[in-house]
């Protein structure tokens, strides 16, 4: 919980809520309390209405002296992202400037906030659920486009209302089923109550399978579709690496099993985020050291979304049959053909010294990317948000086995149910999740 001053009363708290300085402009933010007292003892223009931007001089009260200038807004709450009073200054993104405002501040009484306590102190005033949260966190760590959209569509309150039409559709449900078993004998509760019920539970049921088969998809997008580069020793998978990457990231030879550990680069292809992994030459070897690094590629190729062998066209070798499904290329595609593959296609040829060598390999990658991704029914990309709609529907699962046999049984399976909503809008969630969740953001926000 965010910390309360010695009388009880919420500290109003102050940060820089842009980015590193110098830039060519500093917003410091106010929230809590005393953000209009102290706003107003700091600006020699104050404005009369909220959210509307003043030109003024930045006043130090000690002294009287102009610390910049700049412009000032304020938004009283309950309407404003923390749903308290905040005020926001405007200055020259010099950190002398950002750092004397924040001292100044301090000494009026604020205290400098922690991570992600303006977004806290939201949540704490029902301006934002946990699903928007996460959201807005992934938007503040979005590397590309496709990452951007999705977190666009996460932090807003889309599915915030959807939980919130099954958690209402629950309370109905537990509702029906209460009067059924406690006004049995009343003529006015019909005697098709039960199987409304169990018709609107089977709805939701549908609703909930369906937004968790965007899960993978949101996954992917989140933390990057995982490329495995995997073959025999001095097939060019660190050269590619490197290519990909357009930097030296691999120490690259003509000794076989120069490569001992798993390598990655994270590559941006037409705005989808790509991680590429560069693995040991998989042999048999006596070498202890060299047997661990092809372990650890074996490991790699098993936790990747697309594992691609490499076989050097002069000596031609056939992927591994433990490895599973594997898409193999060519490599080395400028060198005279040592002879084809028996039994195996290859899908293509990569280069990474021939022109538009790298084309065809990057283009199949970016289809292969596209595939898992694709869904327009991407609402959640969390492991957290996962778990708990999959306990949502064994809960309405087990309700179906239970409510013809026993109500009591079966409404409770309702409750128990919308207690894993709750915990997924965050509305019943244990402190140490909230603490783990915030601090993923940065002082400011």
């Amino acid at each position: 919980m965010a910390k309360q001053s010695g009388s009880g009363e919420r500290k109003t708290i102050a940060a820089l809520a842009t980015g590193s300085l110098p830039s060519g402009i500093a917003i410091v933010r106010l929230s809590g309390p005393q953000a209009l007292v102290l706003g107003q003892k700091l600006c020699a223009r104050f404005p009369g209405n909220s959210s509307e931007l003043k030109t003024t001089a930045f006043i130090d009260p000690a002294d009287g002296a102009v610390i910049d200038w700049g412009m000032v807004c304020w938004f009283r709450g309950p309407k404003s992202h923390t749903g308290e009073d905040v005020c926001e200054f405007h200055l020259h993104g010099s950190a002398a400037v950002a750092d004397k405002i924040l001292e100044v501040l301090t000494d009026c009484g604020a205290r400098l906030a922690e991570a992600g306590e303006f977004t806290r102190r939201a949540f704490e005033n029902g301006k934002m659920d946990l699903t928007e949260i996460e959201g807005l966190a992934d938007l503040l760590a979005a590397e590309t486009e496709a990452q951007r959209q999705l977190a666009v569509r996460l932090s807003s309150d889309e599915m915030h209302r959807k939980v919130a039409a099954w958690r209402e559709a629950l309370v109905r449900a537990r509702a029906f089923l209460e009067a059924e078993f406690d006004f049995s004998d009343e003529e006015d509760v019909p005697d098709s109550m039960v199987a409304e019920v169990c018709s609107g539970i089977a709805s939701l049921r549908n609703d909930i399978a369906i937004t968790l088969e965007g899960y993978q998809a949101g996954e992917i997008i989140r933390r990057g579709f995982r490329v495995a580069l995997v073959g025999p020793p001095n097939a060019g998978k660190s050269s590619l690496l490197n290519a990909l990457a357009k930097r030296d990231i691999a120490i690259v030879t003509e000794v076989a099993g120069t490569t001992r550990d798993v390598l990655e680069a994270r590559v941006d292809i037409n705005g989808l985020a790509v991680i590429v992994f560069d693995t040991a030459g998989i042999r048999d070897s006596e070498d202890r050291i060299e047997a661990i690094g092809v372990e650890r590629a074996r490991q790699t190729a098993e936790a990747a979304d697309l594992v691609i062998w490499l076989s050097p066209k002069d000596e031609p070798v056939l992927p591994e049959k433990d490895l599973g499904s594997v898409s193999v290329f060519q490599s080395k595609s400028d060198l005279e053909s040592g002879g084809g593959f028996e039994g195996n296609v290859s899908l293509g040829e990569v280069s990474t010294v021939a022109p538009d060598g790298l084309d065809g390999f990057i283009g199949y990658i970016e289809k292969q990317a596209k595939l898992a991704t694709a869904g327009e029914d991407i609402l959640i990309s969390r492991r957290r948000q996962k778990a708990l709609l999959e306990q949502t529907a064994e809960h309405l699962a087990q309700f179906g086995d239970v409510v013809a046999a026993d109500r009591v049984l079966a409404a409770e399976e309702l409750r128990l149910a919308g207690e894993c909503l709750g915990r997924l809008t965050g509305r019943i969630d244990p402190e140490e999740l909230l603490d783990v969740i915030f601090a993923e953001f940065c002082v400011g926000k």
